[in-house]
C-alpha cells in the first residue's frame, strides 16, 4: 500500500509531529470528523454514564436502551481509541472490564452541561417560535 493511502498524512507520525501542525494552525484531524464521532447516537450516552466512575459493559448495555451489543462494542472501542475512555481488564473469571471517561471526556462532558442548559434555559422561548411560525404556515 502506498503511503497516501494509509490515511496518515507523511508530516504526523508522533504526538509532537500534531503538537507542530497545531501549533501553526492545522488540525491533524478534521474538526467535522470529531465532531460527528462525539455527537453520535450513542457517544454521548456512554461518556455520560462513564463521567461519574468506571461502569461495566453489562451496565452501560443495561443503561442506555435500544443500543445492540455489536454497536455498544464498536462505539465503545472508537471511543476507547479516540482517547475519551480507558478501558480496564481485571484478571478474573469471567473477565471484568471496566470503561472510564478520560479528562478530555470529562472537559467534553462539561460542555454538553453547558449546552444541556443553555437548551432548558430556551426550551419555552423556542417552543413558542416554533408555534408562531407553525401558525404562519398554514
Amino acid at each position: 500500500m502506498s503511503q497516501g493511502n494509509t490515511a496518515v498524512p507523511a508530516q504526523l507520525r508522533t504526538l509532537d509531529d500534531a503538537r507542530a501542525l497545531l501549533e501553526v494552525g492545522e488540525c491533524p484531524i478534521p474538526p467535522r470528523e470529531i465532531l460527528d464521532r462525539i455527537a453520535g447516537k450513542w457517544a454521548i450516552q456512554i461518556i455520560v454514564a462513564a463521567a461519574g466512575e468506571p461502569i461495566r459493559f453489562t451496565e452501560l448495555e443495561r443503561l442506555i436502551q435500544g443500543i445492540s451489543r455489536r454497536m455498544l462494542t464498536l462505539t465503545l472501542r472508537n471511543l476507547e481509541r479516540d482517547g475519551m475512555l480507558t478501558r480496564t481488564v481485571y484478571p478474573t473469571v469471567p473477565p471484568k472490564v471496566e470503561y472510564q471517561a478520560t479528562p478530555m471526556a470529562l472537559e467534553l462532558y462539561e460542555a454538553m452541561l453547558t449546552l444541556t442548559d443553555w437548551s432548558r434555559r430556551h426550551s419555552s422561548c423556542i417552543a413558542r417560535s416554533r408555534e408562531l411560525y407553525d401558525a404562519r404556515q398554514q
